[in-house]
C-alpha cells in the first residue's frame, strides 16, 4: 500500500506519526511504501498545510493530521471502515477575507467526508437524514444543534416527518471553509 506522510524537520509528532506507520504495517503484515514529503522544501506545500503537519494520506483521502494513530491506521489497512480525521478537529471561525474553498481543496475535503453529503452550487453542504418517524428526526435535531453550540458554528436545520435537511456554508467568507467540513464530519458521527 502506498501511503504519503507530510512533514517537516525537527517536528517530534511527524517522528511518533512515522512509527506509527511502521507499527500499523507491522500488525497487519502490510507492506507499505511510505513517500514522505518535506512540505519545508515546497512553497506551495509550505503555505497550503501551514503547521498541520504530520499529514497522512492514501491517494486523496486524508487519513489522519497532527497525530497518526496505529491501531486506528491497523485498522484501515484492514479494511474497516475509517472515520474522517475531520471529526476530531475543531470549527474555527473564518476571518473577513478569508476566501471561501475552491477547485482541488474543495475537493479533497469532499473525498474525506464522503459520498452522503453534496456541494451545491460550490457554495454550500447538504444532507438528508431519514428517520421512521417525526420523534427520531428530532432527536438528531436537537443533537445536530447541541454540536453546533459546542463548535459555535451553526447549520441550517430542516425538520420533517421522518427527515431532516442538513445546509451550512460559512456565512462571514459567503461560502465552504474547512470549519464546515469539520462540523459535517461531526454530525455524521451522530
Amino acid at each position: 500500500m502506498e501511503l504519503t506522510l507530510y512533514t517537516r524537520p525537527n517536528c517530534h509528532l511527524c517522528d511518533k506519526a512515522k512509527a506509527a506507520v511502521g507499527e500499523a504495517a507491522v500488525s497487519t503484515r502490510t507492506p507499505i511504501e511510505l513517500d514522505e514529503i518535506n512540505v519545508d522544501d515546497d512553497p506551495e506545500l509550505k503555505a497550503r498545510f501551514t503547521n498541520d503537519v504530520p499529514l497522512l494520506f492514501h491517494g486523496h483521502r486524508e487519513l489522519f493530521r497532527h497525530h497518526v494513530d496505529a491501531e486506528q491506521l491497523a485498522g484501515y489497512l484492514r479494511g474497516q471502515r475509517f472515520e474522517s480525521s475531520l471529526a476530531s478537529e475543531t470549527c474555527i471561525p473564518a476571518r473577513r477575507g478569508t476566501a471561501p474553498l475552491k477547485g482541488s481543496d474543495l475537493a479533497e475535503l469532499m473525498r474525506e467526508l464522503g459520498d452522503e453529503w453534496r456541494v451545491v452550487d460550490g457554495h454550500h453542504l447538504e444532507r438528508e437524514f431519514k428517520f421512521p418517524d417525526f420523534a427520531g428526526a428530532l432527536r438528531f435535531t436537537n443533537a445536530v444543534g447541541a454540536v453546533a453550540e459546542e463548535q459555535n458554528h451553526h447549520p441550517d436545520i430542516l425538520l420533517k416527518w421522518g427527515s431532516v435537511r442538513v445546509t451550512m456554508w460559512t456565512h462571514t467568507v459567503d461560502g465552504l471553509t474547512r470549519s464546515d467540513f469539520i462540523l459535517a464530519a461531526k454530525i455524521d458521527r451522530i
